[in-house]
């Protein structure tokens, strides 16, 4: 989390960063930050204190920032992987193309579709009966977890699922695939081995974060539910995990950031 809260600094204080990706950087850095806040701090006083209960109005409003962030995630990846393309695939119209105004309305456009749509479908779950041992079989308050606690027909709310999982997962994921694929096309046919570094390199701590990310996001959704323990460690990865180690990727691989925070530790120092 202090890793994305410097990042977000930066950002925000140099001037030299005040560029598309490091605009898109810093709302992925904002939204890792209340991704984090979403889970860890209940899930770590839950281990200190051995209290694991929760209110199922707390179980809702957890889910629902935890959808949204998630869906927000995957159109700002998604949005990365466009700004990449463009700088690599158009340079020269770059700058028209990818202009201030534009990058707010993605940005703006990834943040409130996300949390519109995933809180239509928070509504249908809390309007199901629950029932039993109300025992949730996970870390956190996740979809398939709390549609086991319920003895209601979830069939509506399962096709509400599917159906916001194409809107906010596919499309994205495959814009972005669509991106990487036309970047690599373009790389490979520049002439020099030099001009090809260059090129990979602006993309490569991005392509980092979007692999791990939508890896372990599929392990989690695409494994048999059977699996339900291996489904727990991979949650664990894109929800904790991932927003821990991605600062220190985008960080440790990029100069441009890694030389604006020496400037700014040498001022204080």
């Amino acid at each position: 989390m202090a890793g994305s809260i410097l990042i977000i600094v930066l950002v925000v204080a140099d001037q030299h960063l005040h560029t598309p990706m490091y605009f898109f950087l810093g709302n992925l850095s904002c939204l890792e930050t209340c991704y984090t806040s979403t889970i860890l701090p209940r899930m770590l006083a839950s281990l200190q204190t051995g209290d694991r209960t929760i209110s199922i109005n707390s179980c809702f409003v957890q889910y629902y920032f935890f959808g949204g962030l998630l869906a927000a995630e995957c159109y700002l990846l998604a949005a990365m992987s466009y700004d990449r393309y463009l700088a690599i695939y158009k340079p020269l119209h770059y700058g028209t193309l990818m202009n201030g105004r534009f990058c707010l309305q993605l940005a703006v456009g990834s943040w409130m579709s996300s949390f519109v749509i995933v809180g239509m479908f928070t509504y249908l779950i809390s309007q199901l009966t629950f029932c039993g041992h109300n025992e949730v079989d996970h870390f956190f308050c996740e979809f398939t977890a709390l549609l086991k606690l319920s003895c209601s027909d979830t069939y509506l709310v399962e096709l509400m699922a599917f159906i916001v999982t194409s809107i906010d997962t596919f499309p994205p994921f495959l814009l972005t695939l669509a991106s990487y694929v036309f970047i690599v096309a373009t790389i490979l046919r520049i002439p020099t081995t030099t001009g090809k570094q260059k090129a990979f390199s602006i993309c490569s701590s991005h392509l980092i974060v979007v692999t791990s990310f939508y890896g372990s996001l599929m392990n989690v959704y695409v494994l048999p539910k059977t699996w339900s323990a291996l489904n727990k460690v991979f949650s664990l990865f894109y929800t904790v995990l991932n927003p821990l180690v991605n600062p220190l990727i985008y960080s440790l691989r990029n100069k441009e950031v890694k030389e604006t925070l020496r400037k700014n530790l040498n001022k204080f120092i």
